[in-house]
């Protein structure tokens, strides 16, 4: 039994050097409720940020009437995060990098995504939206608690609502 923890700490830890930490890429850190760390949560947030307006430049083109207003909003007030998120990085109130392009798993999500239209595209975009914003509410709420940075804690904190409220959307358009 020592031996498969052991194993399975130093797979964790190498995993991390690479990327996020395994502890917030394998889903323990939510899990448990811990907050990410300021590394991770500048990465998942941007990361974030990027597929919310690259899946909804395609809902713009291929949703119907509600759908393309939803995601003209998500591409509207997901730009204003990233830039509010780039700000406080570049004043150096706040280490890190963030995501510029997406990920290996959202780019999947999103090519998926552009091979459909119709009803289906629709009911696949807000599936994806809706997951999304579960996932960004749950990061910005655990780093708005107990992140390390106090202003980028802040800057969670003040974002929370809006992404609550994006989910609240996305789960009505769900019905």
């Amino acid at each position: 039994m020592k031996k498969i923890l052991l194993t399975t700490a130093l797979v964790l830890t190498a995993a991390g050097a690479f990327a996020q930490s395994a502890t917030e890429s394998t889903g323990v850190n939510s899990a448990l409720g811990v907050a990410p760390k300021t590394e991770d949560f500048i990465l998942q947030a941007s990361a974030s940020d990027v597929f919310e307006i690259e899946s909804s430049k395609h809902a713009l083109q291929k949703g119907d009437e509600p759908i393309k207003a939803f995601a003209q909003q998500m591409i509207t007030e997901h730009e204003k995060t990233t830039a509010e998120l780039k700000a406080l990085l570049t004043t150096g109130k706040v280490k890190g990098s963030p995501v510029a392009a997406l990920t290996e798993d959202h780019k999947e999500v999103v090519d998926e995504l552009a091979k459909l239209n119709g009803a289906e595209f629709n009911e696949q975009y807000i599936d994806d939206q809706v997951e999304a914003h579960e996932n960004a509410v749950d990061l910005f709420k655990r780093y708005a608690e107990e992140g390390e940075n106090a202003d980028l804690k802040s800057w969670a904190a003040k974002t929370l609502p809006a992404l609550e409220h994006h989910y609240k959307m996305a789960q009505d358009l769900d019905k």
